[in-house]
């Protein structure tokens, strides 16, 4: 089962961010623009979280198109994950919308990624909710997720810049809070 465990991080200082990252060896590459639909299981609210149901996202990047399907485990953070290009997304929306899934919110945001050994390193630039380093792991085994995700603290918080650990998913981040 593959499963991505990953951290969110708000970076104040994009700038000292992205200098500190180069100094732990972490190549980012050029800035690619991510038009995401995210997408919920009808009747799923909010306040119900997200641990045992299966979310979908369909992204756009470079006139690519990809959907992936997550399914969150212990926390929304670590998820079992598939995904697949598609050739259409319009098609693509239309077969999520008769399969029972809902448009929850649109996230844009402009990504740089690298790696730093198995780390999968990405600064975004997300569109109404700001600047975010997010570290994450891609694994195939059953290793314990929080431990996993404690790992990629300490590796994040080494790099002696100022971050602000979330667990929100951008998701929530850009939904706007209700009044």
């Amino acid at each position: 089962m593959r499963r991505e465990i990953e951290t969110k991080y708000r970076v104040g200082d994009l700038g000292g961010l992205v200098a500190a990252l180069g100094a732990a060896g972490v190549v980012l590459g050029a800035p690619a623009r991510q038009d995401d639909q995210a997408y919920a299981p009808r009747g799923w609210d909010p306040s119900q979280g997200k641990a045992g149901f299966t979310f979908a996202r369909l992204r756009t990047q470079d006139g690519t198109h990809i959907v992936t399907a997550k399914t969150p485990a212990a926390n929304a953070m670590e998820c079992a994950e598939q995904e697949t290009a598609v050739a259409d997304r319009e098609a693509m929306h239309g077969v999520l919308t008769a399969l029972g899934y809902v448009p929850a919110v649109r996230i844009v945001k402009t990504r740089r990624t690298g790696s730093a050994g198995p780390i999968g390193v990405c600064v975004d630039e997300v569109e109404a909710a700001g600047v975010f380093l997010e570290l994450e792991l891609v694994v195939e085994d059953d290793r314990d997720g929080r431990d996993a995700q404690a790992g990629l603290d300490a590796w994040a918080r080494g790099l002696g810049v100022e971050l602000e650990r979330t667990t929100d998913t951008y998701d929530v981040l850009v939904r706007p809070a209700p009044v």
